[in-house]
């Protein structure tokens, strides 16, 4: 079974579950958080060399002040844990998105983990916080224009290349398989660049519940895909 070298997911349906079981939405989230621990050894586990995870998107501060307010929290305390996952998986992490907005303890808390985890490559794990691809897009660009305006770019030698490495996912290769689990089927302002040819899977499985067997499943369908890239196959 050929293994996907770099896997996204979309965390969904955290809330929904927690619902579903009589509990607050916050319940949900924290059972999200602790399956994706187990996730980040079970990727690794499976051969998978990068992972990357929606976390926390540009919109989701639309939610109920309670609701972010506790996903803030558990950030934080996620950020010190994900030391010990680190190292226990050799696990280099990288946050992408505009964490400048959280508060500066928390934006401490990131650097601490991204400094401290950059000497494993074992696995490559990028958290998506405060990330919208749009908005990634529109900093990717205004930092482009600014190296045009400034002589450090022809215009005309831009290429898809130049682009990309602009982008927060900057020396990343682009993910082979895309997941989303709770039954939606959108990328919801997620990776647009970058998923281009991606395989997607979608599962109506909530987040909290997807574990080594779903992860499996979606990697024999994407073993059932035939990934031309735009090309014909030779009969």
């Amino acid at each position: 079974m050929v293994i996907p070298n770099h896997v996204a997911i979309i965390l969904d349906g955290n809330g929904r579950w927690a619902k579903a079981k009589g509990m607050p939405r916050t319940y949900g989230h924290v059972k999200g958080c602790e399956n994706l621990e187990k996730i980040c050894s079970i990727a690794k586990e499976l051969g998978v060399k990068y992972l990357t995870v929606y976390a926390f998107s540009t919109e989701n501060w639309k939610r109920s002040k309670d609701e972010v307010d506790g996903l803030m929290k558990l950030f934080r305390n996620y950020m010190k844990k994900c030391l010990k996952i680190a190292r226990d998986n050799k696990m280099r992490v990288r946050v992408i998105g505009e964490p400048s907005v959280f508060d500066e303890d928390l934006q401490a808390r990131i650097r601490e983990l991204e400094e401290y985890s950059s000497q494993f490559d074992e696995l490559h794990f990028q958290i998506a916080l405060n990330y919208g691809s749009r908005d990634e897009i529109k900093r990717a660009v205004q930092e482009l224009a600014k190296d045009v305006k400034r002589g450090a770019l022809d215009p005309e030698l831009i290429t898809e290349e130049t682009i990309s490495g602009y982008l927060d996912t900057k020396g990343l290769p682009d993910p082979d398989l895309l997941i989303r689990t709770s039954g939606e089927e959108r990328l919801s302002n997620f990776l647009m660049w970058q998923l281009a040819y991606t395989e997607f899977y979608f599962t109506d499985v909530a987040w909290p519940d997807f574990n080594k067997a779903e992860f499996e499943k979606a990697i024999q369908k994407f073993n059932q895909r035939d990934r031309r890239y735009g090309g014909v196959k030779e009969e």
